[in-house]
């Protein structure tokens, strides 16, 4: 396994054999003729907007979800020649832009429609359908709306799919909101559909409706913390254990520095913590600007060596102090953040718990996009 330890204080690790594993673990819930997109927006859920669609392209997807046409353009720009899908609002100014990398839109409310409707250079897009989450979206009451204009511009003719967001779709005990979306979103299918669009794409599922039924599976997926190697909820995690997922990312430092404080010593800024025995401590060379969270002071644990070393006093913003008592530890020797090290892990849903209950999508999105992640085996 290779190691920037060497080389930088810190990095990312990204498994490939666990990116395969996940991809394999996904296609198995699919229909042949069901899409696998990867939804990469947000620097690929903190694992890295650059690193990952090599790897799941290589685990067979069809496609690539994003937040932005700049990180659609971003990957063009790096080589990503399969299809990209922009999920969120995207100014009319950049339409054009769309156009000319052949990225596809996602249009979701009438402005956005009727900016699009007046477009010399009108890129693919899908509609987008809001059927319960109440965030972006098209009213399925709206459609006639959305229908009329559609037909009066050339705009028409480049509208190839259609799809909403499950708001709850997260425990096979509780589909009803699920299936009442289901049902919404059928209506406006069928909608689009007697007006003349009878070859969209439509998709509905991402990881947790992909996991629950195939039923919400239509002709795509959109597969995000999935490949990530992560439960979209814990209750998917207890009801579906054949759907066995590896998580992908492992974040890492080094000890930059070893000391003995003595018993009464504070320990960090405002005095927060007093040493209640003489301690070995190590000083590590992360902090909050990183996104290791502030809110892990005093409770947070790293691996050293194996071991378990809380986390003492407050989180600083580029240096953390762990309690080393009792371990065997040395200037250079890693430091796990987020992984596992022998037979201990600490995962990213410990740390999120540790933080005050913020979720684990939070905790990884927030790793420092700067930081180096490099493909381990």
């Amino acid at each position: 396994m290779k190691s920037l330890a060497n080389d930088v204080r810190t990095w990312v690790e990204i498994s490939r054999s666990a990116v395969l594993h996940n991809a394999a673990a996904m296609r198995k819930l699919l229909s042949p003729n069901v899409k696998l997109f990867a939804v990469v927006k947000s620097n690929a859920y903190g694992h890295g907007i650059f690193v990952m669609p090599p790897l799941l392209l290589e685990a067979g997807v069809d496609g690539f979800c994003v937040d932005s046409i700049i990180e659609a353009v971003a990957m063009r720009e790096r080589g990503i020649t399969a299809p990209i899908l922009v999920l969120g609002f995207t100014l009319p100014k950049l339409y054009a832009l769309a156009h000319e990398h052949k990225i596809t839109l996602t249009i979701s409310g009438m402005d956005a429609l009727r900016a699009l409707c007046v477009e010399k250079n009108v890129p693919e897009f899908h509609l987008k359908v809001d059927t319960g989450m109440h965030r972006q979206g098209f009213y399925v009451e709206d459609l006639p709306e959305v229908i009329t204009a559609l037909k009066k511009s050339p705009a028409g003719k480049c509208l190839i799919g259609a799809y909403t967001h499950f708001a709850s779709a997260k425990d096979i005990n509780y589909p009803a909101y699920t299936d009442m979306q289901v049902a919404a979103f059928d209506r406006a299918v069928a909608m689009l559909h007697e007006a003349g669009w009878k070859k969209l794409v439509r998709h509905a599922a991402a990881t947790a409706g992909a996991m629950v039924n195939k039923k919400y599976h239509y002709d795509a997926v959109r597969v995000g913390i999935g490949f990530y190697g992560l439960y979209p909820s814990k209750e998917l995690r207890i009801q579906l254990p054949e759907i066995n997922l590896q998580p992908i990312l492992s974040w890492h430092t080094i000890v930059g520095e070893v000391k003995i404080a003595k018993k009464g010593d504070y320990v960090g800024y405002d005095l927060v913590e007093r040493l209640h025995r003489d301690s070995t401590l190590a000083v590590l060379p992360i902090g909050y600007w990183h996104g290791y969270p502030r809110a892990l002071s005093g409770v947070g644990e790293v691996l050293i060596n194996g071991k378990r070393a809380r986390v003492l006093g407050r989180v600083s913003m580029d240096i953390v102090v762990v309690d080393v008592t009792g371990i065997n530890c040395k200037f250079g020797d890693r430091v796990t953040l987020t992984g596992t090290q022998g037979k201990e892990e600490v995962s990213a849903e410990e740390c999120a718990a540790a933080a005050g209950g913020a979720s684990y999508y939070e905790y990884l999105t927030r790793i420092n996009p700067l930081i180096e992640r490099i493909v381990v085996e």
